[in-house]
């Protein structure tokens, strides 16, 4: 399985932790480093290779009126 990695980006831009995330594909590594942003911007890496960004609150859902 890819070892992929997601690095917690703290609000100067600067990597505040580094999570290893094991999954069998690219679309799954997103799927879970999606659900990490909640208080961080997130970035998405296999080896050196960018795969996504995900900004704070992207997984937050919106408050029904």
């Amino acid at each position: 399985m890819p070892c992929y990695y997601a690095y917690l980006i703290d609000a100067d831009g600067r990597i505040a932790k580094r999570e290893v995330i094991v999954c069998d594909d690219d679309e799954q590594a997103k799927r879970v480093a999606k659900q990490m942003t909640l208080s961080h911007a997130i970035e998405l890496w296999q080896e050196a290779r960018m795969i996504a960004t995900f900004e704070p609150g992207h997984n937050r859902s919106k408050p029904v009126s």
